[in-house]
């Protein structure tokens, strides 16, 4: 039923998108101090991108180091001086949401611009160049305003490089195997930089997939718990619910001495009373077709006919006082008190609609409602006491038993029943509501305020 599901669902430990090995996230997340998961998802993103040129300037050096430190001093220095560079972007973050990205992004443009005059196109080094449109990672498509400056940088860094900068460059022009070497390498760390950069933005929007479906999920059962599922499509709509109900049967219940059994009882002991029962009606509903319009302490109401079948409500909500009753009986005593529902049923006009803005709820008011609640304060624990307007229309479902002329409070002397059980000749099928479909406006005739 919606309140099991709606438990589950708050009380499920959020799913998982990938996970990380542990030390990989402590790794990205170093230097990130803000609490926005935005910015911090893009900071995590700069320092992907860090580490990928600390790894990338390390790979140069060791093979420069390895072919010729002497005569690659110069291009040794300043692979020296982006890696420390790129290790120390980290420590920006609390300087400002994109104060690391900035730095980073200046730090290659013109680290870089140094290696690729060095060696010359012949290296194909001005590849790394391809990799600026990954920068709206560390941006956000929401900053694309401030993308834009920076990657248009590279675009003409790359255009400049492609038109002035020499073959073979200035550093040991002469080794052409050298820059076939450089050339191989560059293709390799960048398709893996790509690689690597792609792989994390995906695994951090998968997790917020699923974790903004799980928020979906929550709100969506709620709203299915706290009203019809019709008037909630209605509500998502965007739709104002206020409807008129030409014939309604309300039903409300009580236990009788609660109150007095309640008195000395630890809170649990009530919560844990009241909750296993209330589940048990709100089942009950759902079995019967009737929708449970809310519970005010120990009382419960519920009504049926909001689609205009106005038999078939009355007699699924004599149904559903029948199996009450029953609940009742099987439930455990409050303390050292067994508890008896009374309970209350007329049909007639009424109004239904939601009501304000914080904890909002969907709500009936009527004379339906006022007689209802009457017909159970002054009926019979164990028993279910109808009007006779109740009595005539679901009569062939139901034996009643005449209680006689009952003084009523605010309404005075009326003719009453209580329903005792259900005919055996009714084959009425349960009221349509139980089947949980239909049009969006199913609840009701909208009047013209809807």
């Amino acid at each position: 039923m919606p309140m099991t599901r709606l438990r589950d669902l708050v009380g499920r430990s959020p799913r998982q998108g990938i996970e990380l090995p542990a030390w990989l996230e402590h790794l990205v997340s170093i230097g990130i101090v803000s609490k926005d998961e935005q910015i911090v998802r893009r900071q995590r993103c700069v320092n992907v991108a860090s580490f990928a040129v600390v790894a990338t300037a390390a790979s140069h050096l060791i093979i420069n180091s390895v072919h010729d430190f002497r005569g690659l001093l110069p291009v040794n220095i300043d692979n020296l001086f982006m890696l420390v560079g790129a290790l120390l972007m980290p420590r920006l973050h609390r300087f400002g949401q994109h104060a690391g990205a900035v730095a980073l992004i200046l730090l290659i443009l013109f680290g870089h611009m140094f290696i690729v005059w060095s060696f010359g196109l012949a290296s194909q080094l001005q590849v790394y160049f391809t990799l600026g449109g990954a920068m709206l990672f560390f941006f956000g498509v929401q900053n694309w305003r401030l993308f834009l400056p920076f990657f248009s940088l590279y675009v003409i860094a790359l255009v400049v490089a492609l038109k002035f900068a020499p073959e073979f460059g200035l550093v040991m022009p002469w080794d052409r195997d050298f820059r076939e070497l450089l050339s191989t390498q560059a293709m390799i760390n960048t398709i893996v930089i790509n690689a690597a950069l792609l792989f994390y933005a995906l695994t951090a929007l998968h997790s917020a997939e699923i974790e903004l479906q799980d928020q979906h999920e929550r709100s969506e059962t709620l709203i299915a718990t706290v009203m019809p599922a019709s008037i909630a499509a209605r509500i998502k709509s965007g739709e104002r619910i206020a409807d008129h109900i030409d014939m309604l049967s309300v039903m409300f219940a009580d236990l009788s001495g609660f109150t007095e059994a309640a008195h000395d009882l630890a809170p649990g002991q009530i919560v844990d009373f009241l909750d296993a029962l209330v589940r048990r009606l709100d089942e009950l509903c759902e079995q019967h077709g009737v929708e449970k319009i809310k519970t005010i302490g120990d009382s419960y109401m519920a009504a049926a006919g909001f689609d205009g079948h106005a038999v078939e409500g009355a007699i699924a909500v004599g149904r559903l006082a029948l199996k009450m009753l029953d609940a009742a009986e099987q439930a455990p005593p409050l303390g050292q008190r067994k508890l008896k529902l009374r309970i209350g049923i007329h049909c007639g006009a009424a109004t239904a609609g939601i009501i304000g803005d914080i904890r909002f709820s969907y709500d009936v008011w009527g004379d339906a409602v006022n007689l209802a609640s009457r017909m159970e304060s002054h009926g019979v624990p164990g028993r279910i006491h109808v009007s006779e307007p109740f009595q005539h229309l679901a009569g062939a479902a139901f034996t009643f038993e005449d209680r006689g002329s009952t003084d009523i409070k605010s309404v005075g002397t009326t003719r009453t029943f209580f329903l005792v059980a259900q005919a055996q000749s009714c084959a009425v099928p349960l009221a349509p509501a139980a089947t949980q479909e239909g049009p969006a406006h199913a609840l009701g005739s909208r009047s013209p305020e809807s």
